[in-house]
Order: structure tokens, then sequence, then C-alpha cells
């Protein structure tokens, strides 16, 4: 499943949250992620209208909600991508008013609302699983705005820092439409930017800002439902369908890659390789390809982040026509060697020894591994192994 924000009315926290709900994320699961704060924060959500439309309003109740924290408080209570959206709001804060990150103090976005609005849409995204999320141009507003320090430029300095390289416009109301959380929630969640991408809607949620302005219906829409692509490709006969993520990197120590493929095979890839390109200005680099199933791709991004330098992963839907496969023993000398053998319409197409075990046989035969593998490949087409079962109807990958 993936996810599509309509963000021409903007975005700020109560509007992620409003969404999510609207969209059918149970409040009790943004309820229990903000229980683990501490802190005396709770959730009161209603319905709404906003520009003649019906929304969900998610308001958030506290007894003390103008605290004023810094970076170094902020991250003694969140971590994982909670923590990757405050670390964003730091880095914009600090090179906005020329200070240390580990200077930086919240004023707004310190406050308990702020926390609950970051913790509760994380953690109901995490909980809808999606395989992308897909954001439209951000309007961001016009005007002025009152922060701690005095009146703001609306767009204010955090927001343009925050969506740096994302499509944004000033959108039809005079006043800010875009929050720093909000934007900083976009910019940690959000996987692509542009229009509705090809889908089967499923369902819609509709997110309630505080205003009822005359020129735009104040609501953040989220949509929900499957990808064209993975639709279109699971009908295909014989074609399984399967998720491609690709990064460019030219930052990276070379020894390193070795580990990265392993990892990433070790993590539920069927496959990952490397392709030398050159980039801009000449410089040298590798296109990292991970196939993999959809339900894989979550872990294998992750591992890809932990183990490159990369800032950004892409990610496409796609579809893999694999042969049935069988797998044998052979022995040569006494030694095992497993051989895969593909299969086309009941014949055998290609045979391979398995690697490791020649290696492995050569060495305790002290012999050379073309030797090995020239002697396996002779007894496998003496073995002639059996085809598979033909009504299996599901093809063997691994």
């Amino acid at each position: 499943m993936i996810g599509w924000l309509d963000a021409q009315a903007g975005v700020s926290g109560d509007m992620l949250l409003g969404a999510l709900v609207d969209a059918g994320v149970p409040p009790a699961v943004l309820t229990d992620a903000v229980g683990g704060l501490g802190l005396d924060i709770r959730f009161e959500v209603s319905k709404v209208e906003r520009g003649g439309l019906a929304a969900t309003y998610v308001d958030v109740l506290t007894r003390d909600d103008q605290v004023s924290r810094s970076w170094r408080d902020v991250q003694q209570l969140v971590s994982g991508t909670a923590y990757a959206v405050f670390e964003r709001l730091a880095h914009a804060e600090a090179a906005i008013h020329g200070v240390a990150v580990e200077d930086v103090h919240f004023h707004e976005v310190g406050a308990h609302d702020a926390l609950a609005d970051v913790v509760g849409a994380v953690a109901g995204f995490e909980h809808l699983g999606l395989a992308a999320l897909h954001c439209s141009t951000v309007s961001l507003g016009s005007g002025t705005a009152r922060g701690a320090h005095g009146p703001l430029p609306v767009p204010v300095p955090a927001v343009l820092a925050l969506l740096q390289d994302v499509p944004v416009q000033a959108g039809l109301s005079p006043y800010e439409m875009t929050t720093p959380t909000g934007a900083a929630l976009l910019a940690t969640l959000v996987t692509d930017w542009g229009p509705l991408p090809p889908m089967r809607p499923a369902r819609t949620g509709h997110g309630a800002g505080t205003r009822d302005p005359q020129e735009v219906a104040n609501i953040l829409r989220l949509t929900l439902g499957e990808p064209l692509e993975a639709s279109a490709t699971a009908a295909l006969p014989g074609t399984l369908p399967g998720t491609l993520l690709e990064t460019n990197v030219d930052d990276l120590d070379p020894r390193l890659w070795p580990r990265v493929l392993e990892q990433l095979l070790a993590a539920g890839a069927s496959d990952a390789w490397l392709t030398p390109i050159l980039m801009k200005k000449g410089r040298p680099a590798h296109t990292l390809s991970v196939l993999c199933a959809d339900r894989d791709a979550e872990a294998l991004r992750r591992t890809i982040f932990l183990e490159t330098s990369t800032l950004g992963v892409r990610q496409a839907v796609v579809g893999k026509h694999a042969l049935e496969r069988t797998e044998s023993t052979v022995y040569v000398d006494g030694q095992p060697v497993r051989v895969k053998t593909a299969w086309l319409e009941g014949r055998p197409v290609n045979t391979n020894p398995e690697w490791d075990d020649v290696v492995a046989a050569a060495t305790a035969l002290d012999r050379s591994a073309k030797q090995v593998l020239e002697q396996a490949r002779r007894q496998t087409g003496a073995t002639n192994p059996s085809a598979p079962a033909s009504d299996s109807g599901i093809p063997t990958t691994s």
C-alpha cells in the first residue's frame, strides 16, 4: 500500500494526526505512542467541517503546552523516526540562528503539543506500514506570523530550510499554512513529491486545521491505495511482483561494498548488485540496486541507510519472471557439491554447481576449483535430476 498527501492547504501536526485517524488509524495508536513520553498529554478527536467538507480534528490537550525545551532535552524524550524529525528541526534552527546544533533551544516546537504531534504522526504512519508516501506541492502561506522572538515573515525561515529542494508554493491563504513541525514531518516521512501517483484508491482521510478560511478548505487529504504497477504486474501469468530499491553513492569507501551486499542479502534481498556510473562533475560512483519482496523493503531501506552514506533511496514496483528450480547433490571424490537446476516447460535449461561448495571441496581435496567445478558439472549431467512437480504452481526463486 502507498499513500499520497494533498497539501494544497498546507500541513501541520494536527492536520496530519486528523488525516491519519480519518483514514482509519485507531486513535489508541497515537495515544499509546505519546504515553511513552511520560507527559500529561491526551488527544481529543472530533468531527468538524472545513470549507463544506467533513474532516477529523485531533486536538492535543495538556495542562502545560508552553514548555520550552533545548535539543538536548528533546533527545531524552524521543527515539527512532521521531528523533530524526526533531534532529532536522534542530539543524534548521541552528543554521537560521547561527548557533551550534547542541545549543539550539526550541520554543513552540519543543512544547507538549509539538511533541505529541511528531510522536503521534510517526506512530500513525508506522501503523500503516506504507511502501511509499507521496506528497503534492506544499502550500506555505504568506504574510507574517508571531514567533517567540517577534514577527516573522511567512513562510517562516525554518519551513523554507526544512523544505529545500521540495516543490512548494505560497498558496491561497494569507497566513502560515505550513508549520515547522509539519514541514519537518514531511521532510522526514515523504519518499516522493508530485501529483497523485497511479494507484487504486482504497480510502481517504481528511485532517482539519484550526482555521476555517474562505480561500481554501483547510484540510490535509491522505489517500491510501495500491499502486497500479503492482496490480498490473501481479495480474500477468508467471510474474512475481517485487520491489526495486536503488541509490547512487559517490562517497563510500569501496572496501565497504562487499559487506554492504552481504548485509542486504542477509536481510532478505533476492539480489543486490553494484553498477559503476559517472555522476555530475565527472565523479565516479556506484548505483546500488536491491531486488526484494515488498514485505522486506522497509528493512532493506534501513540496512542501506545504516551501511552506506546515501541520503535517499528511490523505489519502484517491478515484475520478475522466474524459472522453476530444483536442488540436488553430487559428490566429487566424496565431497558434497549442491547443484541448482533451472527448468523451462519441464526441461532442464541451466545447471550450476554451488560455488561455495566447489571451493570447500577443492580445499578439502587439495585441487584447483576449476577441476572440481568441471567434475561436478560432468556428474550433474550423469545424474539427470528429476523435474519439479508440475502442479506446484509456485516458482522457486532462492
